[in-house]
């Protein structure tokens, strides 16, 4: 074993103590961006973050979601009770931000234990975006800690119940929604730091349910990563985005609120095209918003793939299969919940995974586009079998294009609020990187 002077110590400890604070703000000092990691359960295909609430420090694990109003936890069992929780009474500014949906009211749930259960609070409608079930819950604050030094007091959250939470994966406590709302989880970070901290976030989904992690990184930074062959090499992706603009739908998507604009992040998708070549067939007026908020695409972290219109779908599916059928790929048996499946035997693979057709989204001109590559395409059966990684999702769906979070994966994507526009880069696997690649 090793034995080292107490020289040796004390410069060790220095230089430890010295990269700490470069990487990390002063807890007197407002941060400029903040970072929580993402991690993909296994099983259920849900994107999870982590970080604590309440005073003593309680940790969290929360599902991700992109579009959700609001960050809500189960107060019955998944919240101790806290020194700096206070209920959203009701007339207080919290309550007003909410837009609660009735007046004062009494207890909403019993929780003895707990002591959450509060009289003269204002009530909020919250969903479980993966259940699509609703329930009523008491606003509330409470301090929540991101990292080893920044403490962000007087947070507003959904106390809900444990019913809630059912159709989570085990372990998950309720759910953090980084949607365009007064009270989302962006919003509020921007409020209570002021204007050094930007409006702003990026994100970047893991694919491994094992290995890694991906990050949400809050406010204004450098992206830079390594690439998997070399981690002392820097590849920074902060000038690499393409962007296009983020669309305000007037109409709410979710079933938890009613008469106010969607908190989803709409973009404007005007053609699809594989291969590059353009789906000439596709009903262009269901790319758009229509005055009853249907139409249009979003994007989700919800929903584990892309979920098209029928329409669309069959589109879509139909010009994908005959690319395949030209380079001698054979069609095989679906395998739930997918309907284009196809044989590994003719094709190869490359740094971007399955050498396919790819598929891009084109925006406001065919000079912006997303392009989806094979990783973000095909979901891997066995060693024998692929399939396309996209769901139909029937006729006059409320949107008609939902994209995917596997179409998501390894993808940087930054949606700055102030601007109103989204940032996108495709994939990372191109340089050789992934998102757990992110140097902090």
């Amino acid at each position: 074993m090793a034995t080292y002077s107490i020289f040796q110590l004390f410069i060790f400890s220095f230089l430890i103590l010295k990269s700490l604070s470069q990487t990390h703000p002063s807890p007197k000092q407002p941060p400029k961006s903040l970072i929580l990691p993402v991690s993909k359960h296994p099983s259920t295909l849900q994107y999870t973050t982590q970080f604590n609430l309440g005073t003593p420090l309680n940790p969290q694990t929360l599902l991700l979601d992109l579009g959700g109003r609001l960050l809500w936890i189960d107060c019955e069992n998944g919240y101790n009770h806290s020194s700096t929780y206070r209920p959203g009474l009701c007339g207080s500014a919290m309550c007003s931000a909410a837009k609660p949906i009735f007046g004062c009211e009494l207890c909403l749930f019993s929780s003895s234990k707990q002591g959450f259960c509060n009289n003269n609070t204002c009530l909020v409608a919250i969903e479980n975006t993966i259940t699509t079930t609703v329930q009523f819950a008491e606003i509330a604050i409470d301090t929540i800690s991101i990292g080893p030094f920044t403490m962000v007091p007087n947070f507003i959250f959904g106390c809900a119940s444990a019913w809630l939470i059912k159709g989570l994966d085990s372990g998950i406590n309720g759910v953090v929604g980084l949607g365009r709302t007064r009270i989302g989880f962006p919003t509020q970070l921007t409020s209570r730091f002021g204007g050094t901290f930007r409006r702003k976030f990026a994100l970047c989904l893991p694919s491994s349910t094992s290995k890694s992690n991906g990050i949400v990184v809050f406010g204004d930074v450098r992206y830079v990563f390594y690439p998997n062959y070399n981690k002392s090499k820097l590849i920074d992706l902060t000038t690499s985005f393409s962007f296009t603009k983020l669309l305000v739908n007037p109409v709410t998507t979710a079933d938890d609120v009613q008469g106010e604009p969607s908190a989803d992040y709409f973009i404007g998708v005007t053609s699809i095209t594989i291969n590059k070549k353009p789906i000439s067939q596709i009903n262009t007026t269901l790319l758009s918003i229509d005055k009853n908020g249907f139409g249009g695409t979003k994007i989700s972290t919800v929903k584990p793939y892309t979920v098209l219109e029928s329409s669309i779908y069959n589109l879509v599916t139909e010009n994908f299969a005959k690319e395949l059928e030209a380079m001698n790929v054979a069609r095989v048996a679906p395998m739930t919940p997918f309907t284009e499946c196809f044989s590994t035997k003719n094709l190869k693979y490359n740094l971007v995974g399955v050498e396919v057709p790819n598929i891009g989204f084109v925006f406001e001109n065919e000079d912006v586009y997303w392009e989806l590559h094979g990783a973000n395409l095909m979901v891997e059966i066995s060693r024998e079998v692929v399939c396309l990684g996209l769901l139909d999702g029937g006729l006059n769906p409320r949107t008609s294009i939902v994209i995917g979070a596997h179409q998501l994966e390894d993808n940087l994507l930054q949606f700055d609020l102030a601007a109103s526009k989204l940032g996108f880069t495709s994939t990372l696997l191109e340089q050789e990187v992934e998102c757990a690649n992110f140097i902090v």
